[in-house]
């Protein structure tokens, strides 16, 4: 069983029972749906355990467009009263946001099945993984990785070796956001995984992350989708980078490549599904959510990529990965021998805090990017 803790309850059931699949085929038609979420890896385990057997069953089409994370885009269509999405992939603090401003349709929790155990939906998904306005999928990661090549005599173990440019030298890629950057800074410089966001709920625990930040500044290659890193690796663009672990894993396992993830001091957090408020297909998006997120649906996803499904009753169903036949329980973030130092994002700090931080975090890019420009023109003057 997943070890996980939060501070969001789930959503109180007002109603039992399940989704009636059958009735969707007689509606399908020409309907079609836009799903948005990260693309690469991702996107096609969701195709194949969720597009696919969707269609399959109701005859209604799937159209995948990708995005880089946070609500500016959906906020934008719901402002301007032209949704062209259906259904978004969002991380745990978009999700709270989002709902909280207004951005997202309520779901009524009745919709979600059972187990196939017979375990009631709201017994079986992880505390915290159905909000008001979303249901949740995946348990991942922000871990770092690196390039065996590049470190011969061993490579790095902990969360300060990332950030230690001399006893590991090459260039680091990091995501372009405060989000977990901010934690992975503070574990590195010694603070406990459990003092990491009261210390940056004070300004100079927010202070002293930015200066672990600027240790390795000049170092940094920056990216913002989810295929980038174990891109940035295969290419020798950098030696080793944060990213998300199914990703790195998808790279090792299908891909061969000679990555090596590190799991101390990931940041683990959830994904869901949301409809944005006034999506023209607001209905079959529910009836996706509902189809979605069954017991057998969220263990399909796990043969294709290492994120843990959010219903204890698919855990027992996890097994091999699709194509490289590799058991995938111990690739999971939530796995024992993974979970030893894992930090939870804390998604009510982030959906309270990531307009400052994020000023804050472009700000400090900017003077950065101020420092080489004159530099450089020092240099040809």
């Amino acid at each position: 069983m997943l070890l996980m803790t939060t501070k969001l309850k789930f959503t109180t059931f007002v109603a039992a029972g399940a989704i009636a699949l059958g009735a969707m085929a007689s509606s399908a038609s020409a309907e079609s749906l836009t799903v948005v979420s990260w693309g690469g890896a991702y996107t096609k385990s969701q195709v194949e355990a969720y597009h696919k057997p969707f269609t399959k069953e109701t005859g209604i089409s799937i159209l995948s467009e990708n995005y880089s994370g946070g609500l500016a885009e959906v906020k934008a269509q719901v402002e301007a009263g032209s949704v062209k999405w259906d259904l978004i992939d969002l991380e745990m603090s978009d999700a709270v946001r989002g709902c909280d401003e207004g951005l997202f349709e309520q779901i009524d929790p009745a919709i979600l099945p059972k187990g196939d155990d017979g375990t009631p939906a709201e017994k079986d998904f992880i505390d915290g993984s159905v909000t008001d306005c979303a249901v949740g999928t995946i348990v991942w990661s922000t871990i770092y990785a690196y390039d065996k090549g590049k470190f011969p005599g061993g490579g790095p173990k902990t969360m300060a070796d990332f950030f230690d440019t001399k006893a590991f030298p090459g260039k680091r890629g990091m995501r372009k956001t405060p989000k977990a950057n901010l934690e992975m800074a503070l574990i590195a410089d010694g603070v406990s995984n459990d003092k990491v966001y009261a210390m940056l709920e004070t300004p100079a625990g927010v202070d002293r992350a930015f200066a672990k930040l600027d240790s390795i500044k000049d170092s940094v290659v920056w990216w913002e989708a989810g295929a980038q890193p174990p891109q940035l690796l295969a290419d020798g663009e950098v030696a080793m980078t944060t990213a998300y672990n199914g990703r790195i894993f998808n790279a090792i396992a299908v891909e061969s490549k000679a990555f090596e993830i590190v799991w101390d001091g990931q940041v683990y957090d959830l994904d869901l599904w949301a409809v944005p408020k006034g999506a023209p297909n607001k209905d079959t998006a529910m009836k996706f959510i509902a189809f979605s997120t069954d017991t057998k649906r969220l263990a399909a996803q796990a043969a294709w990529i290492s994120y843990g499904p959010v219903r204890n009753s698919s855990i027992p169903l996890i097994g091999k990965h699709a194509e490289a036949g590799i058991e995938m329980g111990p690739h999971m973030p939530t796995a024992a021998a993974n979970f030893k130092t894992a930090i939870q994002n804390d998604f009510e700090f982030w959906a309270d805090r990531q307009d400052e931080l994020n000023n804050r975090f472009n700000a400090w890019l900017r003077s950065e990017e101020r420092r080489v420009g004159k530099e450089c023109r020092s240099r040809w003057s």
